[in-house]
């Protein structure tokens, strides 16, 4: 998780000449995201499964929680030996994180070496048509520049193991980024990723639009707001503006979540990849650790995810593309360093019991 805002760049609203060409990749979006639904179903939730904890429950009931509560998605953050086999068994579609400290050697180790690690890691724990998604990585370009040299021939080594497998038409491989990774923001149609993260950039963008798999980004208007509560009204962090606050040419936004996306739109249309789908990978609102982190904001903020979710609900640049989002996070992680409102994401306590009131069927 980044500590971010997103950024600020008067840039103007970008909008000259470009009408035509955003109804020309909003489709074409719509048919990626069709033709990618053997990887992810965008109209349920997931949820993330962090592990950096003292109290955790056993993976056997993480796994039976999620089912009690009609949860069939999972982002694991690392190939868990002992959490794998047991989402797999209990019928949950797996996102598998490939940390950031294995990308030197799947990046040396060339097709063959990603395929030993590949069977070994993760298929030796769960079964194929259980896993998903590898996500390369998790925010490399904005905190582990060391490995970034690495990442994108890692991501190839992987997809060729799996196509060595007949494995690629079901396994999408793709990388998830802090949303720091653009450098300008607002207004949502001056997107623009951080210059100099393109050299990583540019190349995995064409490996994603080869391969049908999205951009994956983690997101949370909660941090946006701590960061910047002058500018970032609490409201439009949490869905609860009602009334627009942004306007930007012809589209209007009521909340930040929907004008962060689309900034990200944005910037895969400046780099010729308007086509490309977004994954949210991670977004939620903590309980506790901040004025604001309340387990009523909480449920407000998660609840809305939820529901719009269900629906199918695009943005308003995207307006007929779902999104397909994973709430952070299961239980609360009282090992996870940095602010004290790291700690407090659960949604359900250890016993069982969820931290507030939340429906998911």
């Amino acid at each position: 998780m980044a500590i971010h805002s997103p950024s600020k760049s008067y840039l103007g609203n970008g909008n000259s000449n470009g009408l035509c060409w955003r109804h020309v990749t909003v489709f074409v979006a719509a048919l990626l995201a069709a033709a990618s639904g053997a990887a992810g179903d965008p109209g349920k939730i997931g949820i993330c499964h962090g592990r950096v904890g003292s109290n955790l429950p056993p993976p056997a009931a993480a796994a039976a929680l999620l089912r009690q509560n009609g949860i069939t998605k999972a982002r694991l953050f690392l190939p868990d030996q002992a959490v794998l086999p047991a989402f797999a068994a209990a019928g949950i579609d797996i996102m598998v994180g490939v940390p950031n400290e294995n990308l030197t050697f799947l990046s040396a180790a060339g097709p063959k070496g990603a395929l030993r690690w590949l069977q070994s890691s993760v298929l030796a724990h769960a079964p194929a048509d259980r896993v998903r998604y590898l996500a390369v990585g998790n925010e490399v370009l904005y905190n582990n520049q060391f490995y970034a040299p690495h990442l994108v021939p890692a991501m190839h080594n992987l997809h060729a193991a799996l196509v060595a497998l007949g494995l690629d038409g079901k396994i999408k491989v793709s990388s998830a980024h802090a949303s720091s990774v653009l450098a300008a923001s607002y207004p949502p149609s001056a997107g623009a990723f951080d210059a100099t993260s393109l050299a990583v950039l540019r190349p995995m963008l064409r490996f994603l639009a080869d391969t049908g798999a999205p951009f994956m980004v983690n997101t949370y208007p909660f941090i946006s707001y701590v960061n910047d509560p002058v500018n970032v009204q609490l409201g439009y962090a949490l869905f609860g503006a009602g009334e627009p606050v942004v306007s930007d040419g012809a589209l209007v936004y009521t909340n930040l979540f929907d004008a962060t996306v689309d900034a990200l739109v944005a910037a895969l249309e400046r780099e010729g990849f308007g086509g490309v789908p977004i994954a949210v990978t991670e977004t939620g609102w903590p309980t506790a650790g901040h004025q604001a982190a309340t387990p009523q904001n909480a449920a407000a903020y998660n609840a809305k995810m939820v529901e719009r979710v269900a629906r199918g609900a695009g943005t308003p640049l995207r307006p007929g593309v779902p999104v397909e989002v994973f709430l952070f996070d299961l239980y609360d992680e009282d090992g996870k360093p940095g602010a004290e409102f790291e700690r407090h994401f659960g949604i359900f306590r250890s016993d069982g019991s969820k931290a507030y009131d939340i429906n998911f069927m």
